[in-house]
């Protein structure tokens, strides 16, 4: 099967479209074949090796797991022999370590069945962005409904899900972004829309119960200054610089910066489970959440598409088409 293959660590270049062999199939395991995938920060981590700390895991000095991506939709081929969710044929969505390829073989408990007016492309973009953004805004924030969002970064991959899943909770929900972003975002539910090149969110008198911060750009005394005096600091992306610590050494600095003040922080790394897909089907059945797809991408370009979305500039998410097919087919 052709897949996106990194035997060393590097820029986007080292990503390889290559033949491998096909995965096996565990007895508790479905192998799918890939129609679409997406691609995420995280790609760019395990592709580069940075922060370092992160080889700790994937290996010191290649990769433990040479195919890369992990959000995916497609068709399941075959089962495992304890498999009893799923049966060839089933239109699918989740996450499956190595989902930039022709198949790939994945947990049944890390799968869902696709809603039937749901696109494959639509669908690979959803795993970790929007399983991100419904876990800090429902379980570490505890957002309540009628209370006040901030989502720093609204027009990005986890920024588009955040502002709808926020809604759908119940919260008053302000995004800021660029210029050219505003309309889109105004589109996804936000009550209020800031443009950063125009203005400081952080300088005016407003106080948010929840501050959502993809970007990282802002000091810890600006959010707390846009925090009421309980308020939840939700850090989700940072800056990409610092070899070793990479976004990381913000997570660290926050949990110091706010040990001791009435307000407090929080982040996370999803789990996305069973469960959590279920939950995501929920709120796209009634029509409170959608995917925004900004580019799409042959498997053969993906490295194109992990340059460009290092860049910081994708609005929504990133597609890799893997087979070019209607889910409903």
């Amino acid at each position: 099967m052709k897949a996106i293959v990194t035997d060393t660590y590097g820029t986007p270049d080292v990503l390889m479209f290559r033949d491998v062999d096909p995965p096996t199939v565990g007895d508790d395991e479905v192998l799918v074949r890939v129609h679409a995938a997406s691609v995420n920060p995280l790609d760019w981590h395990y592709t580069t090796g940075t922060p370092y700390v992160l080889r700790l895991s994937a290996g010191l000095r290649r990769p433990k797991r040479p195919i890369r991506g992990v959000d995916m939709a497609g068709r399941v081929e075959s089962v495992g022999a304890k498999v009893t969710a799923f049966r060839p044929g089933d239109a699918v969505f989740g996450a499956a370590g190595g989902s930039l390829a022709e198949y790939a073989s994945v947990s049944e408990n890390d799968l869902a069945h696709l809603p039937p007016t749901m696109s494959f492309e639509d669908a690979a973009a959803m795993p970790i962005a929007a399983v991100t953004a419904l876990q800090l805004l429902r379980d570490h924030a505890r957002l309540q409904a009628g209370q006040s969002v901030l989502i720093n970064g609204a027009a990005g991959g986890v920024g588009t899900f955040a502002v709808q899943i926020a809604k759908a909770l119940g919260a008053e929900v302000t995004g800021v972004c660029s210029t050219t972003n505003v309309e889109m975002v105004r589109s996804l539910g936000a009550d209020h829309v800031v443009d950063y090149t125009k203005h400081d969110f952080a300088a005016d008198d407003r106080r948010y119960d929840i501050l959502f911060d993809n970007v990282g750009n802002r000091s810890f005394s600006d959010c707390r200054r846009a925090l009421t005096p309980k308020g939840t600091y939700v850090i989700v992306g940072g800056p990409k610089t610092g070899k070793w610590l990479g976004p990381l050494k913000r997570l660290v600095a926050a949990k110091v910066r706010f040990a001791f003040a009435s307000q407090r922080s929080v982040s996370l790394m999803a789990k996305i489970t069973e469960k959590e897909l279920l939950a995501l089907v929920g709120l796209i059945e009634s029509g409170e959440i959608r995917s925004v797809i900004d580019r799409r991408y042959p498997l053969s370009s993906t490295a194109d598409a992990v340059r460009y979305l290092a860049e910081g500039h994708a609005k929504g998410k990133v597609i890799i088409t893997v087979v070019d097919e209607p889910a409903a087919a």
